[in-house]
């Protein structure tokens, strides 16, 4: 599944024209005169929207580098992005750079779509966050590169917390029980809709945070065939955690996902809730259900679990590959090499969005509100490099799964058993 990021916009698309000038460096093909006929970019919109200064920046130096060379970037949607990739695919069009999630890049790995990228050529490779930089490999071989991160944190009315006695987010375990506790007696015995912690029964981007955070994982791989793991004894003691949680500490509907937590939060019934930074915001926007009197009164904390460490958010983000079909492939990763450096991530973290490596993870400012994700995404994670794991995603098992636990229908280890099977039925297809 690709998970959309910070301020992912629902305006149509355009293509937008970037003709560049300058005199031809090495890395192209043959006398160095390949790609002089352009190279097709494809972006998604957020770039556009939330980072355009990147874009301007990246192609500026490149065209220092490879003068006469017009980069085209086409912005596509997310929702039929990859529809069009295939069509293009399939074609003699397809463009020379395809921006894809990390959740997403398997099966076009897997069925040879895109060329193998040499890593050693792209700046801080060996400090790529595992979970942008794990989808990208097979083989022994790199097949896309990470371009930019999103993770998971706490996100908390401050001033209800005051309220209940304390003066700071929780940062351990325990006082985060003792917060979520305070919150419920403070404000949840009067009111029977306030939920200390949001949690509804299907988000199972926060209950795999859980699995993963007692060592057990959704799927592994054994004597070359993959197999549902969330019956083993980890990943049950991780859905136990979480399913504790939801009974004692959320009161709303269990059958529904995550999906309207910012306008929960903004209209006054959550005191917690585990979330992308970018929905602190959007509790307070009343585009997105929100609350604009409550501005100023959210705050983001790394989210810790009961491991001690933080609790391991889903790590969404994207990658830049080189399609197979793309008659410009040099070219093309030598763009992808100056759009992913270190000065382009700087850019990224400017615009409030996680760079692609560790190292610059600590360039982003601590007090800022992805300092929390930046101190979290160390502990990334991202789903099973399975053929056939948008197939169990296209299931809805892990949902039915979590929502059956969370109504009391099934005891945790049997519906993960039940789960565990489904899963084996679809897991081999790509």
């Amino acid at each position: 599944m690709v998970e959309l990021l910070p301020r992912f916009s629902a305006a149509l698309g355009v293509v937008v024209l970037l003709a560049v000038t300058a005199a031809c460096g090495p890395g192209g093909r043959g006398d160095g005169r390949a790609g002089a006929d352009g190279l097709t970019v494809w972006l998604t919109v957020d770039a556009r929207e939330s980072w355009p200064g990147l874009v301007e920046s990246a192609d500026a130096r490149f065209a220092e580098r490879f003068p006469g060379t017009e980069v085209r970037i086409q912005y596509q949607q997310w929702g039929s992005k990859n529809q069009k990739l295939d069509a293009a695919l399939a074609g003699d069009d397809a463009p020379d750079v395809v921006e894809m999630g990390n959740s997403e890049v398997t099966n076009y790995i897997v069925n040879g779509a895109f060329a193998p990228l040499d890593p050693r050529a792209f700046d801080r490779s060996g400090e790529w966050l595992d979970a942008l930089a794990a989808p990208c490999r097979a083989d022994g071989r790199t097949y896309c590169v990470p371009y930019y991160a999103g993770a998971r944190v706490g996100i908390y009315r401050t001033d209800l917390l005051e309220k209940a006695g304390s003066d700071h987010a929780p940062r351990s375990y325990p006082e985060l029980i003792a917060d979520l506790d305070r919150l419920k007696k403070e404000f949840g015995t009067a009111d029977k809709r306030f939920s200390a912690l949001y949690l509804p029964g299907r988000d199972w981007y926060t209950a795999m945070a859980f699995v993963k955070d007692a060592g057990g994982e959704l799927a592994a791989e054994r004597n070359g065939r993959w197999h549902g793991t969330l019956s083993s004894p980890r990943s049950v003691a991780g859905l136990k955690t979480w399913k504790h949680l939801v009974d004692t500490y959320y009161v709303d509907d269990r059958s529904k996902d995550n999906a309207d937590q910012p306008a929960v939060a903004g209209q006054g019934r959550a005191g917690m809730f585990y979330g992308n930074t970018w929905e602190a915001e959007a509790a307070t926007d009343p585009r997105s259900g929100g609350n604009p009197a409550l501005r100023g009164r959210f705050g983001t904390f790394v989210f810790p679990g009961p491991s001690g460490r933080p609790l391991p958010p889903f790590l969404g983000g994207s990658t830049l590959a080189v399609p197979v079909r793309s008659r410009r492939q040099e070219l093309a990763a030598q763009w992808i090499a100056v759009f992913t450096d270190r000065v382009s991530q700087r850019r990224l973290i400017a615009a409030d969005t996680l760079p692609n490596n560790t190292v610059q993870l600590r360039d982003v400012p601590a007090d800022g509100i992805n300092g929390p994700a930046a101190r979290a995404a160390g502990r990334g994670w991202v789903t099973p490099p399975a053929p056939g794991w948008a197939a169990v995603e296209k299931t809805g098992v892990l949902q039915e799964m979590l929502q059956d636990i969370a109504l009391g229908k099934q005891p945790v280890d049997r519906a993960a058993r039940d789960a565990d099977r489904r899963i084996d039925a679809v897991i081999q297809r790509n």
